[in-house]
């Protein structure tokens, strides 16, 4: 049974433009190696994942794997590479510091997934320097093999740090790296030169990328669009958007958003309008951030009413999980009915909260602060994320998980 289940896997994963694996089912995959193929294989694919698959569910499995064969030394080794991880999610950078000097201490060699942890710990407090000691220590150990993905943690923080000719000089070595059968490289060297600013290496690494590929997934387009959204080219942006309805197997929102929120963000309202009604035309089913999309085009012309029947479609999205409506459009609404007195438009905004279970993330309600009357003070400037409206640059960390 498992030699079929590991089969059925393999024929997906050879579909990337139909299939879109999961961490969950990469963890699965990774527990059917082992019965199939043994634990050696299993390992050598765990080394081959990008660092950022690498969540609890897969560290689990293959902890299952050690502890199944009773192999202690792997097991203990892995549990410190899973505090690690935790760590890094948790921004925990001091964690991070203290069990690497453990590790060091105990005699234990560092292996490139936890150097990459470490390299992207030292960049995320800012401190570049930092950052280049680790990377030239790994540069020092022989075992180590600094990968795409190194270079692209590192380009990330030089873009956000304004070091553009460094983070050049990282994207150049990526590309040195491409393998034909890997895709996601070209992804985050699309996004990274988007964020550069430099359309003309999208141009030219979507050109190489379409031409190493029979197929390009729907990820593929998200990444183009993305970063020539970002890099204000709106009209190859929506070029490339057109030759995508020509090729999709499934209209992804996500690819539409990209669109959808540059208008939104541009004030082009009836451009906005358009292009949603022809996404719904073309058997486009919006998702909470489409929805929560076109709320916003509604709250910067002060249509409560209307933000606010996008938003509950938002949260009623079949399927939709995790979806809050961002804090600082929930200000923005909460200001506007507060000054008009408008006391049925604000309980059903807190309806939607409260179906959106915004008051039991103690986190998010810190943005939205209630005072002891029950009215909201949105004096805080905050978190209009980034990461909302699937147009916007996404950390390298975080870039496949997003998707």
């Amino acid at each position: 049974m498992k030699k079929i289940l590991y089969d059925v896997y393999e024929w997906m994963n050879n579909r990337p433009e139909r299939f879109r694996t999961t961490t969950s089912d990469t963890a699965i995959q990774l527990d059917l190696i082992s019965n199939v193929h043994g634990i050696s294989t299993a390992y050598q694919y765990f080394q081959k994942l990008l660092d950022n698959l690498k969540d609890n569910r897969i560290y689990g499995s293959l902890l299952n794997v050690y502890v199944q064969a009773k192999m202690r030394e792997k097991a203990e080794t892995l549990m410190d590479k899973m505090m690690m991880a935790l760590y890094k999610d948790l921004k925990d950078q001091e964690k991070i510091e203290s069990l690497i000097s453990e590790m060091t201490e105990k005699k234990v060699s560092l292996d490139l997934y936890t150097y990459n942890i470490w390299l992207t710990s030292r960049g995320s407090q800012g401190s570049l320097e930092k950052m280049e000691e680790v990377f030239q220590l790994m540069e020092l150990n022989k075992s180590i093999n600094p990968n795409w993905s190194t270079f692209s943690t590192m380009a990330s923080m030089y873009v956000k740090s304004g070091q553009i000719k460094k983070a050049d000089d990282c994207l150049k070595i990526i590309e040195g790296r491409l393998k034909s059968r890997d895709r996601l490289p070209y992804h985050y060297l699309i996004s990274l030169y988007g964020s550069t600013g430099n359309t003309e290496e999208v141009y030219r690494i979507w050109k190489i990328y379409k031409a190493s590929f029979v197929n390009i997934p729907n990820l593929g387009y998200h990444a183009v669009i993305s970063a020539l959204v970002r890099a204000d080219d709106i009209n190859g942006a929506e070029k490339i958007y057109d030759e995508w309805l020509s090729v999709k197997s499934i209209y992804d929102p996500r690819v539409g958003n990209l669109i959808l929120s540059f208008y939104v963000r541009n004030g082009l309202s009836e451009k906005a309008e358009s292009f949603f009604e022809q996404m719904i035309g073309i058997g486009g089913k919006p998702n909470s951030m489409t929805w929560e999309i076109m709320s916003e085009d509604h709250i910067r012309n002060m249509r409560v009413s209307e933000a606010l029947s996008c938003l509950k479609s938002a949260v009623s999205v079949e399927g939709q999980k995790n979806w809050k409506p961002k804090p600082v459009n929930v200000c923005s609404i909460l200001k506007t009915v507060e000054e008009r007195g408008d006391v049925v438009s604000k309980e059903a905004l807190l309806g939607i909260l409260r179906q959106a279970d915004c008051y039991d993330d103690a986190a998010y309600m810190t943005y939205i602060p209630l005072l002891g009357s029950g009215t909201f003070a949105c004096g805080v400037s905050g978190v209009e994320s980034d990461e909302g409206d699937d147009g916007n640059f996404v950390p390298v960390d975080r870039f496949e998980e997003k998707l």
